[in-house]
């Protein structure tokens, strides 16, 4: 690893400044990661989408080897030819799906309703529980392809258990009103934890559901902003009720964060291993700050290019609209390039919109999150970890195929 990625990792390693918790530490540059994103997105499109099975695994080598609990890197194994060959297979299944099963849907629809709205509908409910498989299939993988001072991880085999939970867990929670998503949240976490091991060791997800009520906080009171909004709009009081609107929308726009991060650190600091427990102590408002600002940056890096093909998108499309407009001096130029020029130089300045918004957002928000995150991460006692030995490793047939598939 050293050889290949001397930039992530280093020949030494930190100790924990306290030998009785092991504490996380996150290393490497955005400048590398940008230039390593944008060369591997570059590979990607030129060779039409099939090199991004190796950009997928090169950043992964990368992230994990910046990852040190204790001071001693994670090590990402995937193989891209994996999850090549796993994707194709996954192809070969959805195929099958799309076109045999939706040609008896859309068969039994016309039949019955002379319309094809049901068919659709129907497709689409057929494919969440596909969904669900396939990140609990994903999630095994990457598990499973992950090391740690030499331990593999591993998961469980229980995809379709994990997809028919996911799915019942949804209905319920959309019939509540989403009163019951802590229990959601709560069970399918148990769920992947109590599946999950290092080594020989097992991981347990420990509390009860309840305890993620005061994740919804936030959530609680923009609802109750909302129902005075609303109030205050039936009793005429239209500004002040716009006004409680809007609060109640930047309410809930926290709130979500909000869940996301509290939820996960009262989940985390839940978890066992070995006799080891974990501490994370993450903010909210700074993930949403990243996840803001980031989205932010990376928009106004692409915002210039983007203008630009949506110029020549005009100029393929209607010369005429652009006169109409007033600007047919401005763009003469390029105007004069001819047809077929101006959809090559399109296809070129789309392409440069992807690979900067990609890698761009890998700088500005992926890898701040991940730093932000496992640089509160500690667990203890460190002793707990010594004792634990290799687990066999787990022969994956289709790696993440069906999640690459149904992306």
């Amino acid at each position: 690893v050293q050889g290949v990625w001397p930039h992530a990792v280093s020949p030494e390693t930190t100790p924990s400044p306290n030998p009785d918790t092991l504490r996380t530490e996150v290393v490497g540059t955005r400048r590398t990661l940008f230039w390593l994103a944008l060369r591997t997105g570059f590979l990607t499109v030129l060779t039409l989408g099939v090199y991004r099975f190796w950009m997928r695994t090169r950043l992964r080598r990368w992230y994990w080897s910046s990852i040190r609990p204790g001071g001693h890197p994670l090590e990402y194994v995937g193989d891209p030819i994996e999850k090549l060959l796993g994707f194709l297979f996954a192809v070969v299944v959805l195929a099958f799906y799309i076109g045999i099963v939706n040609l008896i849907l859309m068969f039994a629809s016309f039949s019955l309703f002379q319309d094809n709205f049901a068919a659709y509908a129907t497709s689409l409910v057929g494919v969440i529980p596909l969904w669900f498989f396939a990140q609990y299939r994903a999630r095994r993988y990457v598990l499973a392809r992950t090391r740690w001072r030499g331990l593999r991880f591993g998961l469980e085999p229980g995809a379709w258990g994990y997809a028919w939970r996911a799915v019942l867990h949804w209905i319920v929670t959309i019939l509540s009103a989403g009163l019951l998503l802590p229990h959601m949240t709560f069970s399918l976490e148990k769920y992947k934890t109590d599946r999950t091991f290092f080594g020989t060791a097992r991981m347990a997800q420990g509390g009860t559901w309840t305890m993620l009520y005061p994740s919804m906080k936030p959530m609680f009171l923009a609802l109750a902003v909302a129902i005075a909004s609303a109030t205050a709009i039936i009793y005429e009081s239209i500004s002040i009720g716009v006004g409680l609107g809007i609060f109640a929308a930047f309410i809930g726009f926290y709130g979500l964060f909000y869940y996301r991060v509290d939820s996960l650190r009262r989940l985390t600091e839940a978890k066992s291993i070995n006799g080891a427990s974990f501490s994370l102590s993450p903010s909210a408002f700074r993930v949403m700050m990243i996840y803001v600002l980031g989205t932010l940056l990376a928009s106004a890096a692409v915002f210039v290019p983007f203008m630009i093909l949506g110029v020549l998108l005009l100029l393929i499309q209607s010369a005429d609209i652009l006169t109409e407009m007033g600007v047919e001096e401005m763009v003469a130029p390029i105007a004069g390039m001819g047809r077929y020029a101006i959809i090559v130089l399109s296809v070129m300045i789309y392409f440069t919109i992807f690979l900067l918004w990609s890698a761009l957002t890998n700088v500005f928000i992926t890898l701040p999150v991940i730093r932000h995150y496992f640089s509160s991460l500690a667990l203890s006692p460190a002793a707990a970890v010594s004792d634990i030995r290799q687990r066999p490793r787990d022969e994956f047939a289709e790696a993440e195929g069906f999640a690459d598939a149904l992306d």
